[in-house]
């Protein structure tokens, strides 16, 4: 008769009491840390115990050891199998050292080194792959049941013992997977906060750089329309006056004629100054009305290339399909637009180029809109003016006052729109222009113009 397997784990073939109590490892650092020496002390205190002279047991702990040293710079170098290699190597691993460290394999009281891969899997993987690597690791111990009923039987209470390790495989699997999966969703929700909490920051950051600019615009509006009533005045009894001379003097002083003409003309030029202050300071009431903007901005487009006198320029077009009618001041935009565009020109005077103009649906903070993007070739403006070219008085043209931008900029916040300057994909400058859009207003069909 064949001698009786003993109650696994509860006594060995000696019949001396064993009672080990299982280590659960970390998944491992992805850099040295205490938990490293934690873990190599553990190894360290595993082979000091019997059987201490067992070459093989020792290699095998010096080789899970190696495994857990290397397990993050494994996983960084290889992200979507590392942890399939990990995992499966602690379990062969696992079973080496099972075999080496008793004389019943099945029977060893190193059983607990399964929980190693047990609990890496639960770190590394979902529920259903976490009970894969589970089932995996404990067929590879149930594997030495076979050479051990070869000389032994199996009795109910060895059986028994057997179903409660492997249980408790399992449980301490799901139990460490939960805990990964409950952390790794609020690092997720902590991300998402961490992002939205950004956007925030940049939308308040934006807000805040908008109110100050209104509110000098709006200080600075009041001191200019104070200023061209004040000026507008003189100008005209100065005009007045040097027309009267002109016709007085005839031919009987060309160069006092030739005086009063370029008086008159500079009049005519500060008048004209003087208008553009007032329209900057005026208050902006825009009378909204839906309107197809692809059609303004054909119109603005047109007028502009029948009155350029420099090199050619070319434009080109891209309107989306489908685009809905658009609630527009289409006198405001419309001057707003022929700034963009001229200005467009005007950068590429000396050496033409090319003008591309889209228009598309779009969302901004949660609006409804259409984008319109203004992008020419030209030189660009430089990165220093960016944030404050839409200030009054801020220019990069030889000549003018600089005040083109902040009307167009005031045009668009009375539309409750918003502008902003890009770097265009060939170095020129990029305006991007968002209208918003009624709840009313409704799409109509048009064809997509892809020249002009």
């Amino acid at each position: 008769m064949r001698p009786e397997l003993t109650p696994i784990g509860l006594l060995g073939l000696d019949g001396s009491c064993v009672t080990p109590e299982p280590p659960i490892p970390d998944a491992g650092p992805r850099r040295f840390s205490w938990l490293d020496a934690v873990w190599l002390l553990f190894l360290a205190g595993l082979a000091a115990l019997p059987p201490r002279w067992e070459l093989h047991k020792q290699v095998t702990l010096l080789a899970i050891g190696v495994v857990q040293l290397l397990e993050g710079q494994l996983i960084g170098r290889f992200p979507k199998r590392g942890a399939f290699y990990i995992v499966l190597l602690k379990i062969l691993l696992a079973t080496i050292l099972i075999d080496h460290t008793g004389d019943v394999g099945i029977n060893s009281s190193y059983y607990p080194i399964y929980y190693l891969p047990v609990v890496t899997a639960a770190l590394y993987f979902g529920p259903w792959m976490t009970l894969v690597w589970t089932l995996l690791a404990s067929a590879a111990y149930c594997s030495y049941l076979y050479p051990a009923l070869q000389e032994y039987t199996l009795t109910s209470s060895g059986m028994a013992e057997l179903a409660l390790r492997i249980m408790f495989f399992f449980l301490a699997a799901m139990l460490v997977n939960r805990f990964a999966q409950e952390s790794r969703r609020q690092t997720r929700l902590y991300q998402d906060l961490a992002e939205q909490l950004a956007e925030t920051n940049r939308q308040l950051k934006q807000a805040q750089a908008e109110a100050r600019r209104s509110e000098r615009l709006a200080a600075l509006g009041q001191l200019s329309a104070g200023l061209a009533h004040e000026i507008r005045n003189p100008l005209g009894v100065i005009k007045g006056s040097a027309e009267m001379l002109a016709q007085k003097l005839q031919e009987s002083d060309t160069l006092a004629r030739e005086l009063a003409g370029y008086i008159s003309s500079e009049v005519n030029r500060l008048s004209a100054l003087v208008s553009q202050f007032l329209n900057f300071a005026r208050p902006l009431h825009a009378d909204l009305h839906t309107a197809d903007l692809t059609a303004l901005l054909d119109r603005v487009l047109k007028n502009v290339d029948e009155h350029w006198k420099g090199k050619p320029v070319q434009v080109e077009r891209a309107y989306a399909s489908s685009l809905p009618l658009v609630p527009l001041d289409e006198s405001l935009c419309e001057q707003a637009f022929l700034n963009l565009v001229q200005n467009a020109y005007e950068a590429m005077e000396e050496r033409g180029g090319t003008l591309r103009v889209e228009v598309a649906r779009a969302e901004q903070n949660d609006r409804d809109g259409v984008i319109v993007h203004l992008t020419d070739s030209g030189p660009g403006i430089p990165d220093a003016l960016g944030e404050e070219i839409f200030n009054p008085f801020v220019t990069t043209k030889k000549t003018g006052v600089g005040l083109g931008l902040s009307i167009v900029s005031k045009i668009v916040d009375g539309h409750h729109g918003s502008i902003r300057l890009d770097q265009g994909p060939q170095g020129g400058a990029s305006f991007t222009i968002f209208f918003p859009l009624e709840e009313s207003s409704e799409p109509q069909p048009m064809a997509t113009i892809t020249a002009g």
